[in-house]
């Protein structure tokens, strides 16, 4: 096999294993230039093998996940996540819950307080919450995103200015060591950014895989977060990096 080939096949091997790769460390891995790497990049994209992004590239289907689909990802590391989210729930807090399926296991958690104000721009999450009597559930309106069932765009955003909440529960799709938390879609980060500016307290909530992903868009450095609540399966070097960046691990049972 050739050597270019063998390298773009290498590079779909490291997509497969981490879901992201990253132009700088494969120049480094391959002992190519970065230019070489980009070039490989853009052939696999032209075949429909990833999707580029500043930096370096995505596994297309871990972009081409629906959230329905997503819901049935490392379930019960998400259900635990939840329950363990609910607990630092207090009586007439008002928490946000933002769009995610780590996020929509909390909403199955909610049933049990007697007085509880909850924002929320996802409809699947709002579509539950309607199972309770006991809340009161604030949309703040906005586009639909049918992709992932949440409502961005300035009318979503002009209303989070103008709210405040004790507790945001953020759902994230990775992380990048010592640097912050990331997603994969610009407007959506935009505005986890606003609810971030409103909310008292920041709490992440996401399951042990995401700490091997990263995201296109930047949400967030560990500066502007409080906690993260996560499964057992971390790995220590992450529960050490989180600590080094004074964030509080919260590991779910």
């Amino acid at each position: 096999m050739k050597k270019t080939a063998l390298r773009r096949s290498r590079i779909l091997e490291a997509l497969d294993n981490f879901g992201q790769v990253n132009v700088s460390e494969l120049s480094k891995e391959f002992n190519v230039s970065e230019v070489t790497i980009r070039n490989d990049l853009a052939n696999l994209e032209r075949n429909k093998l990833l999707v580029r992004a500043h930096g370096g590239a995505f596994k297309t289907n871990t972009l081409a996940i629906p959230v329905t689909e997503k819901k049935k990802i490392n379930l019960d590391a998400k259900k635990a996540i939840g329950k363990a989210a609910a607990k630092i729930i207090q009586e007439n807090d008002s928490i946000i819950l933002d769009s995610g399926t780590t996020t929509f296991e909390i909403s199955n958690n909610l049933g049990k307080f007697e007085r509880l104000s909850v924002i929320s721009n996802a409809l699947d999450i709002i579509n539950n919450l309607a199972n309770f009597d006991n809340l009161d559930v604030m949309v703040p309106g906005g586009f639909l995103k049918e992709f992932s069932m949440s409502l961005v765009g300035p009318m979503a955003e002009r209303n989070f200015k103008q709210l405040h909440c004790n507790k945001l529960f953020l759902g994230v799709d990775g992380f990048k060591s010592d640097v912050g938390v990331y997603t994969y879609h610009m407007e959506e980060a935009y505005l986890n950014q606003l609810m971030i500016d409103i909310a008292e307290e920041v709490i992440v909530v996401a399951d042990s895989s995401k700490f091997k992903k990263i995201g296109f868009a930047f949400i967030a450095g560990f500066n502007k977060i409080h906690k993260v609540i996560t499964d057992k399966d971390i790995e220590p070097e992450f529960v050490k990096m989180l600590e080094r960046n004074n964030v509080e691990v919260i590991i779910a049972n």
